[in-house]
C-alpha cells in the first residue's frame, strides 16, 4: 500500500493560506466584498494546490482591477428636482465652491456634463438634462447621452415621478442597466408641513405617505417593482440614503465597490465601517501579494522604506476618511476652533511622531505591531506570519477610523463651554423661577 507523498513547504504554506483566505473573506457582508466569489474561489484553489505563483498572479489581477476601476454615475431628472445639489453633496462640494454643479430652478444644461470627484478622479458624476426638456424619445435620449458609459442611473424627482421618468426607466431596463428612483427635498416637505400643521405633524407618517404616493404613481405607469429612496442633499445621514447606499453596493460589480465606498462622504458610522472593511480586504490582498507567508518571519526591525510606506498609507487613509489637511481646515473653520485644537482630540497625529527621548520611531512602530497582534489574535491565530507592515497598516486604519467617528460627533466635543454654561444657567434659573411663580400663585 503506497504512502502519500510528503508535503512540500509550498504545499504547506499554500494550505495555510487557503484556510486563512477563506476564513478572512467570510467575515465581510456581500455589499462590502471587493473581490467576487469566483475570484476568491480561484485564488483559494491555487493556494490549496500549493501553486503560489498562480495565486499571487490572480491576486495581482484582482488588485489591478480594484485600483483601476472607473465609476460613472448618471443623474437625471426634470429642472428644479435637485440634481445638482445631489451631485454636489456626493462630491463633498459646497454650492459656492469652485467646480460645483450649478444649482437653480431652471435647467442649466441641455447637454450632459461631467463632474469629477475632487479626491477621486476615477469617479465621475454625469448631470443629464431631464428627458422632458429634450425632444428625444427615451431610446434616442439614452443613445444621445451615451448610456453605455454609465454604471447606473439615478432618476430624481422633487414631487412625484412622471410618465417621462417611467419611460426612461423602462428603456434603461431593456438595455440591462440599473436605475434607482430618488425622491429629493424631503427635508423641505417636512419643514413646510410642520409649519402649516404643527399639531398634526408626524414625521414618520409623512415620509411613508410621500413614499407610498411615489410608488402608487409608478405602479399606475406599469412600473410595479420600483423602489423609491427618500433623500435630502443637505442631510445625507437621514432618511433613505443609507438604504440607497446598501442597494447600490449590492448591485455594483465587486471590484467597483472599493472606489464607490471611498468617495462617499462621511455621514454615518455605518459608512465609516464599510470604508474600513473595503480597505481591510485590500490590505490583506496586498500583504499576500507581497509574499506574506510562514516562510517570512516577523522581523523586529523597521526600515526607512517601511516608514515611508507608512507615511504614504496614513496620508491615503486620512484622505479616505476626511482627515486630510484641507478637510480638517474646513471642519475647524465651521466649528470656529483652530486646527491644532481639532487635532488635539485625534490620535492619528501621534502615529508617526516620537514623544519619548529614549524611544525611536522604529521601536514605537513595533509596539503598535505587538498591540495589534494582542487584540486581533496575532499571526499564529490566523495560521500565517504576515509581514510587520500588514499589522501596522491595520493599526493605522483602526486609528483613523476611530478619529473619523470622533469627528462625526464634533459638535458635541467642540461645543463652546461658555455657551453650555449659559444654557445650563438659563434652564435651571428658568426652572427655579417657574417653581417660585407656581408656589406664590
Amino acid at each position: 500500500m503506497g504512502q502519500s507523498p510528503p508535503s512540500t513547504p509550498s504545499n504547506r504554506n499554500g494550505g495555510d493560506l487557503a484556510s486563512s483566505f477563506d476564513k478572512f473573506f467570510k467575515e465581510f457582508k456581500l455589499e462590502t466584498k471587493i473581490v467576487s466569489q469566483e475570484t476568491i474561489s480561484t485564488i483559494q484553489s491555487h493556494l490549496e494546490k500549493g501553486d503560489l505563483q498562480s495565486a499571487f498572479s490572480a491576486i495581482n489581477d484582482a488588485l489591478r482591477d480594484i485600483d483601476n476601476a472607473p465609476l460613472n454615475i448618471a443623474v437625471t431628472g426634470e429642472s428644479g428636482t435637485g440634481k445638482s445639489s445631489f451631485i454636489n453633496a456626493l462630491r463633498g462640494v459646497g454650492h459656492d465652491e469652485e467646480g460645483a454643479a450649478p444649482t437653480g430652478p431652471v435647467e442649466t444644461t441641455f447637454l450632459r456634463k461631467a463632474y469629477k470627484h475632487p479626491k477621486f478622479p476615477s469617479v465621475t458624476f454625469w448631470d443629464l438634462p431631464g428627458i422632458g426638456t429634450t425632444s428625444f424619445q427615451p431610446q434616442d435620449y439614452l443613445e444621445k447621452m451615451v448610456f453605455r458609459e454609465y454604471d447606473f442611473f439615478i432618476i430624481i424627482c422633487a414631487t412625484r415621478f412622471k410618465i417621462n421618468d417611467v419611460q426612461l426607466a423602462t428603456a434603461i431596463k431593456k438595455m440591462k442597466k440599473n436605475f434607482y428612483f430618488v425622491r429629493s427635498k424631503v427635508d423641505s416637505d417636512l419643514y413646510n408641513l410642520k409649519r402649516i400643521k404643527p399639531r398634526e405633524f408626524n414625521k414618520d407618517e409623512i415620509l411613508q405617505k410621500i413614499r407610498n404616493d411615489c410608488v402608487k404613481h409608478l405602479m399606475e405607469a406599469n412600473m410595479s417593482d420600483a423602489q423609491v429612496f427618500l433623500v435630502s442633499s443637505f442631510e445625507l445621514s437621514d432618511y433613505d440614503f443609507q438604504s440607497l447606499e446598501t442597494t447600490l453596493l449590492r448591485d455594483l460589480p465587486s471590484h467597483k465597490r472599493h472606489i464607490f465606498m471611498q468617495y462617499l462622504p462621511i455621514v454615518t458610522e455605518a459608512t465609516i465601517d464599510r470604508k474600513r472593511d473595503c480597505l481591510r480586504q485590500k490590505v490583506w490582498l496586498e500583504a499576500i501579494k507581497a509574499g506574506a507567508s510562514a516562510s517570512i518571519p516577523l522581523v523586529g526591525y523597521i526600515s526607512d522604506n517601511d516608514v515611508e510606506t507608512l507615511k504614504d498609507t496614513l496620508t491615503l487613509y486620512r484622505s479616505y476618511f476626511g482627515l486630510d489637511d484641507i478637510s480638517l481646515k474646513t471642519i475647524a473653520k465651521d466649528l470656529n476652533v483652530s486646527v491644532e485644537k481639532l487635532k488635539a482630540n485625534l490620535m492619528f497625529p501621534h502615529l508617526l511622531s516620537v514623544e519619548k527621548y529614549d524611544e525611536s520611531l522604529g521601536e514605537k512602530l513595533l509596539k503598535y505591531v505587538e498591540k495589534f497582534c494582542s487584540v486581533s489574535g496575532g499571526p499564529i491565530a490566523a495560521g500565517i506570519y504576515f509581514r510587520k507592515i500588514y499589522y501596522l497598516k491595520n493599526y493605522f486604519l483602526d486609528t483613523v477610523v476611530s478619529d473619523a467617528k470622533v469627528l462625526l460627533k464634533k459638535e458635541e466635543i467642540f461645543k463652546d463651554p461658555v455657551d453650555s454654561e449659559q444654557t445650563y444657567l438659563h434652564t435651571n434659573v428658568g426652572n427655579e423661577n417657574g417653581k417660585s411663580d407656581t408656589s406664590s400663585s
